[in-house]
């Protein structure tokens, strides 16, 4: 069964990014539909997948990472405005049958992603 996963892992420290907010987004053409939102755990990783079975087709999404608020709670929000504050990750999935691992390295000042396994 195919299902979309994500880890935050905060770069400048060396730790997992835990009590993260993260929105998930659906888009049907120009139009963003909300499908939920989660909170990474102390493993920086969500309790459950964001997205599993008939929920999570083929299609455009968008993960979005509340990163001003994870590194203002850290003391490490930088100056105003933020350099990161939302980092939106918008991807495909061709296939929803199978896993899909968008993880987010993070640090106040840049980010990168990738599909894991």
């Amino acid at each position: 069964m195919g299902r979309l996963t994500t880890h935050v892992l905060d770069t400048a420290s060396g730790r997992p990014g835990n009590g993260l907010r993260i929105e998930v987004f659906r888009f049907d053409g120009d139009d963003r539909i909300s499908l939920g939102e989660a909170v990474t755990n102390d493993d920086g990783r969500c309790d459950a997948p964001i997205l599993e079975g008939e929920s999570f087709t083929a299609g455009e999404y968008e993960l979005l990472f509340h990163a001003g608020d994870y590194l203002d709670a850290r003391g490490a929000g930088g100056e105003r405005p933020r350099f990161l504050d939302r980092i939106p990750l918008r991807f495909g999935v061709a296939d929803a049958s199978q896993h899909y691992h968008v993880p987010l390295l993070l640090s106040p000042f840049g980010y990168s992603t990738y599909r894991g396994s």
